[in-house]
């Protein structure tokens, strides 16, 4: 079974970037690191539960936090 991982990174205009593992595309822009945060734990925990993995200024991973299934 594929790892399901959530990454949450800052994007060149400001905003706070949700993706899947390995894709480009966001699925969610947000104003704040929270709310991109708060969105990815939601998709985590309604699609089985993963891993979220947060990404700071400068690109590096800062944290990562197991969301656990609803």
């Amino acid at each position: 079974m594929a790892q399901n991982n959530r990454h949450v990174a800052p994007t060149e205009d400001g905003q706070w970037a949700v993706r899947d593992e390995g894709s480009e595309r966001a699925s969610g822009l947000f104003s704040t690191q929270k709310e991109a945060q708060d969105r990815a734990r939601e998709i985590l925990g309604n699609s089985g539960g993963g891993e979220l993995i947060t990404h700071g200024l400068d690109g590096k991973i800062r944290d990562s936090q197991t969301v656990p299934p609803r």
